[in-house]
């Protein structure tokens, strides 16, 4: 992986890399790196999730050994991370081979996300994704959400997690809905259990709360 260039005044940095696991270790170290060059540590741990998710997905569905490239740019109060590899194959949203494509991936990208999609490009794809600068570092509460929603829609036959930009609405009605379905289920299971739902949602605020402040 070649060191990434920085055009200036504005914060834009390119990190080539080949799609390999070991690539993407380096990759992810070297993205944390400029962010924190930038002073941008607090989406540190949020960026570092996203750089992942979208550079294995170039090594399990472009190949290994294929060239590739990160793009960090800030752009106002949001962080935008670009992955461009040379396949112009972009998944169908609610075909099978979308189903074994996204999965926990394309959850945590909606997860952490103001916005994100696929676009096409004069060599390729570019699969995009934009975080708020002030998101603090929750990631991990962010991640586990994610892992808990894509196992609750499996389980309920909710349809596929799509990530089209054209349908991004509809993406998020849906994992919103699903989020207050599974948050219903919870304080089912709670009561059943002798416990008072009120209770357990006031703790969840306060730990929510605290999150947010120490942000």
């Amino acid at each position: 992986m070649s060191d990434c260039e920085v055009t200036e005044p504005r914060l834009r940095c390119v990190l080539p890399f080949e799609a390999a696991p070991a690539e993407v270790r380096l990759l992810r170290r070297a993205a944390v790196t400029q962010l924190s060059r930038w002073g941008m540590t607090t989406v540190a741990d949020e960026a570092e999730l996203v750089v992942t998710e979208l550079a294995t997905n170039v090594v399990k569905h472009v190949g290994e050994g294929v060239p590739a490239s990160l793009i960090l740019e800030r752009r106002g109060e949001r962080l935008r991370l670009e992955v461009h590899d040379k396949s112009r194959a972009v998944p169908r949203p609610g075909t099978a081979d979308c189903d074994a494509e996204c999965g926990r991936g394309l959850h945590l990208l909606a997860a952490l996300a103001v916005d994100w999609g696929t676009v096409l490009t004069a060599v390729g794809k570019a699969v995009w994704c934009e975080i708020p600068l002030r998101a603090g570092s929750a990631c991990r509460r962010v991640e586990r959400a994610a892992e808990a929603l894509e196992s609750y829609q499996g389980s309920c036959g909710g349809a596929a997690l799509m990530g089209s930009r054209g349908e991004a609405v509809l993406r998020d009605i849906g994992l919103e809905e699903s989020a207050v379905e599974l948050i219903a289920d919870l304080l089912h299971w709670t009561a059943a259990r002798g416990h008072d739902p009120d209770d357990i949602l006031d703790r969840a605020q306060m730990h929510y709360e605290a999150d947010r402040d120490a942000a």
